[in-house]
């Protein structure tokens, strides 16, 4: 409890930070809408803010070695700060790309300064209970954010500055706390390939989960007002999404360490693919009934990253785990970087249903590529234990790795 109560600066600085960052992305798409932006420009904001995020990832560790936790997390708080202040100065897409990427930075390197921390204070014993704690500040702060679209009027410099006051809060609580610096990790080698050489679906399921996730986060505010919802209700079609996926989490872990991941994986896309059709072709529901569709979405797609996760893992050795992480967030960033501009590409040619219909191929590859895999080898008798993994920073991989390990001992 001592040690919980030591880490509650960080549990704080997580959700002000989820607060910040995740209400940028509808507001932007909102915006966009209401100044004139075209469809592709917004998707470009998505696209833009992902290219951040692997920019700070694969930064933060090596600043961290130069100033340390506290100093390099003011340096990512203040880039965001900017980022978000800036918006209303400069009225142009192109602009707001740039300052959606400062937006990435910020993220992942507040993340990666975050999780850093928490993983040099807690033991094997206190890990569980520390990572279920802190996956709920996340998720939260998540859901809240989403919420937060129905109260910030778009293309305002007080929304926008509102957002950058939450982002300058994050810094308050690590400032403020007694506790002192924990020695600088080294950062992780950054090897790609070591996920494809562990589990080929493994890096195909983390780029699909981008491709749904990304791209539904980024550009689903776009949908949502073609569809007719107001600003108000796309904060809870927005919110829908992100509840289904925590609600899913458990049932989702249960099932894929009970039975075969790759059939797991199958089972889980063609649902999704179920969810985007019903989506796409279902004209004239209820916003209720859009909601729920949302709620649905989120269910089917949400898992799917944590799945591939542990499916390359099963395949890892211990000394990998950090690696492969890193590894698998690097294929989750390059996906969530293409996924946004695609999407808005094919909405501006074809209509919002289009995002949808995306989104289904992708999973159906999945599940061709899913069944292809399971003629090249067994599945293995002794799994790792299915873990949910934030897509946070490239340092996930310390906090987690352990955890598997512990739970394996077991």
């Amino acid at each position: 409890m001592r040690l919980l109560i030591s880490l509650t600066a960080l549990f704080l600085s997580v959700i002000l930070l989820q607060l910040s960052s995740g209400g940028v992305g509808p507001l932007d798409a909102l915006s966009g809408i209401q100044l004139g932006f075209s469809t592709t420009q917004i998707g470009l904001l998505g696209s833009a803010h992902f290219f951040g995020f692997f920019i700070g990832c694969w930064w933060a560790p090596r600043l961290l070695g130069t100033v340390r936790h506290a100093r390099t997390f003011s340096v990512f708080a203040a880039l965001g700060a900017i980022g978000l202040l800036a918006h209303m100065i400069v009225i142009d897409p192109y602009a707001w790309a740039l300052m959606r990427v400062a937006s990435g930075i910020c993220v992942a390197g507040c993340y990666t300064v975050i999780e850093a921390w928490m993983n040099a204070k807690v033991s094997n014993e206190s890990r569980g209970r520390t990572m279920g704690i802190y996956r709920l500040a996340d998720l939260g702060g998540s859901l809240v954010s989403q919420l937060l679209i129905s109260v910030l009027e778009p293309a305002s410099y007080v929304s926008y500055n509102l957002l950058a006051i939450l982002c300058c809060a994050t810094l308050l609580p690590l400032a403020l706390t007694s506790a002192s610096q924990p020695e600088v990790p080294k950062a992780p080698r950054l090897r790609p390939w070591l996920a494809v050489e562990r589990s080929p679906l493994a890096v195909l399921g983390v780029v699909v989960a981008a491709l749904s996730g990304a791209a539904f986060r980024m550009v689903g505010p776009i949908y949502g007002q073609e569809v007719g919802l107001r600003p108000e209700q796309i904060a809870i079609f927005l919110a829908s999404f992100v509840a289904g996926g925590a609600l899913i989490q458990y049932p989702a872990g249960w099932i894929a360490d009970k039975y075969d991941r790759r059939w797991v994986l199958v089972g889980f896309s063609v649902a999704a693919i179920a969810s985007c059709i019903g989506t796409a072709v279902l004209t004239g529901l209820t916003s209720t009934q859009v909601m729920l569709t949302a709620l649905i979405f989120g269910m089917t797609t949400f898992p799917i990253y944590s799945i591939s996760s542990a499916h390359a893992h099963d395949f890892a050795a211990s000394d990998e785990r950090v690696e492969l992480s890193a590894a698998l967030m690097f294929w989750f960033a390059t996906g969530a970087i293409a996924a946004p501009y695609a999407a808005s590409e094919l909405i501006d040619t074809f209509g919002a249903p289009a995002l949808f219909v995306m989104i289904a191929f992708g999973h159906a590859g999945l599940i061709v590529f899913g069944l292809l895999r399971m003629n090249v080898r067994p599945t293995l008798a002794k799994r790792t234990p299915y873990v949910y993994a934030p897509r946070t920073s490239f340092t996930i991989g310390r906090l987690l790795g352990r955890s598997r390990d512990k739970k394996d001992r077991s």
